[in-house]
């Protein structure tokens, strides 16, 4: 009787072979032949399930954007409710930077995808930032609700908060990967501009009887 092949367990064996593979050597150095041999299989099991390394590349992203999907919401789940909305945004800011092995592979394989881009059409045909597009509209939505509940200034333009605070997000993450700060020392800086957005969470206030914002999430 034939074996039965799983598909998507053959693709994220692959898919996994070219994450190992980048995280060590970087993206670059990835070929469709390195990485066959990396997940144990052959080459032509490889060019079956991807037709090229851009197409097995932006598959990869895609697999690591949903893995760093579930850690975000295992993250989220367990915050207290109900939560300050300067909370949940750091939490969602914080689970982004490289601080462990499976953040630090996405933000890796991410970042080489953005540079490789630049210089390789295949790639940059590919829409690579729609998971940040769709990560800066979370933070204006939630942004958005804090200052409909008063936690924010009216005045305050959160959809240019939102890429600011992205793009904050994506220098500390990069200062994290090439060791110019600790990751503790980037979660610090984070916190210092989240104090100038919101005020500083209520550990750290001087007991003047200053609360919490009126708006939470849930």
């Amino acid at each position: 009787m034939p074996k039965i092949v799983d598909h998507a367990e053959r693709r994220a064996v692959i898919i996994e072979g070219l994450v190992r593979l980048a995280g060590r050597s970087g993206l670059h150095a990835v070929t469709m032949r390195s990485v066959a041999a990396e997940a144990g299989v052959s080459l032509r099991v490889v060019q079956y399930y991807f037709e090229s390394k851009a197409e097995l590349m932006h598959a990869a992203l895609r697999y690591l954007e949903e893995r760093s999907g579930a850690r975000w919401a295992a993250r989220l789940a367990r915050l207290p409710s109900p939560t300050s909305t300067r909370t949940y945004v750091e939490a969602l800011l914080a689970e982004s930077l490289p601080t462990t092995e499976q953040s630090r592979d996405f933000r890796l394989v991410w970042t080489s995808y953005a540079v490789l881009a630049m210089t390789d059409p295949e790639l940059a045909a590919k829409p690579f930032v729609e998971g940040p597009n769709r990560f800066e509209q979370q933070l204006a939505d939630v942004l958005g609700r804090a200052q409909a509940g008063g936690e924010l200034a009216p005045g305050l333009d959160v959809s240019a908060e939102a890429a600011r605070l992205l793009s904050l997000n994506h220098g500390l993450g990069t200062s994290v990967l090439v060791g110019q700060r600790t990751a503790e020392a980037a979660l610090e800086v984070l916190g210092y501009h989240l104090d100038s957005v919101f005020g500083p969470p209520p550990e750290r206030r001087d007991g003047t009887g200053a609360r919490e914002g009126g708006a939470h999430v849930r």
